[in-house]
């Protein structure tokens, strides 16, 4: 799928990698971005991008009555991404039930009812594609973050099966697992940090190449080793908490 004329709606585009996707978007061609966030006015217009071409919409993913209204008003797109997502710390004795299910409800529910709810727009529009940004805590778990690393597994096995069903309606999946990035979410965890552009690049690319899974970055690394010796690597994250 090309970006040029494509017509994009971006989940929690207001910080971080969302705001560089839709940033980038642009620059590469993309015919109209819908920008989307929980709060409308923290959402920034692209720095030397069109205006015009961005359409800054409501939208929180846990919210039935949000999806709606942003199917109803984007009803075009045909390219979703689904960046919108939160971490919570905590280890999997101690982490507090309202954590739990705030990363479930985000990282897991929200990429499947957003999804499932644009389905049949984009098979309408003749098919398109969903990127899920998902992690490398799909495949392994960082211990203080157990909320994330479940949220972001379910994630990865949902993606799985809406590829399935999408597949024969013209809509292809990307399901994308980027290692730690230099954003607020990480602001306070030590560690080495991808480049959000640089991410963003390996993704956009991996759109337009038909890929079905990428590992942007350093991720590229993480994964290799993780394909190899899955047990050295698991052993290796679990000695971070």
């Amino acid at each position: 799928m090309k970006i040029t004329d494509s017509i994009v709606l971006v989940t929690g585009a207001n910080r971080g990698v969302g705001r560089v996707f839709a940033r980038t978007l642009i620059q590469r061609g993309a015919k109209k971005v819908y920008v989307t966030a929980r709060d409308v006015e923290s959402l920034e217009v692209t720095e030397g991008g069109a205006s015009e071409r961005q359409v800054p919409l409501r939208l929180d993913v846990t919210s039935a009555q949000d999806i709606a209204a942003a199917v109803r008003a984007a009803g075009d797109v045909n390219l979703l991404i689904n960046n919108a997502g939160v971490l919570s710390a905590g280890g999997a004795l101690d982490v507090a039930e309202a954590a739990l299910r705030r990363d479930m409800a985000v990282n897991f529910e929200g990429l499947l009812n957003v999804t499932r709810t644009f389905a049949p727009v984009m098979e309408s529009n003749g098919g398109g594609k969903v990127v899920n940004m998902l992690s490398l805590l799909s495949l392994v778990s960082a211990p203080g973050f157990s909320a994330y690393n479940a949220s972001k597994a379910a994630a990865w096995s949902i993606a799985m099966s809406l590829r399935a069903y999408l597949e024969p309606k013209g809509i292809s999946v990307l399901n994308v697992f980027p290692a730690g990035i230099d954003t607020d979410m990480l602001a306070g965890v030590d560690g080495p940090k991808d480049d959000p552009e640089a991410v963003v690049a390996d993704v956009l690319d991996a759109v337009e190449s038909e890929a079905e899974d990428v590992y942007p970055a350093s991720a590229a690394d993480v994964h290799a080793s993780w394909r190899d010796d899955p047990k050295a690597v698991e052993k290796a994250f679990a000695a971070m908490m």
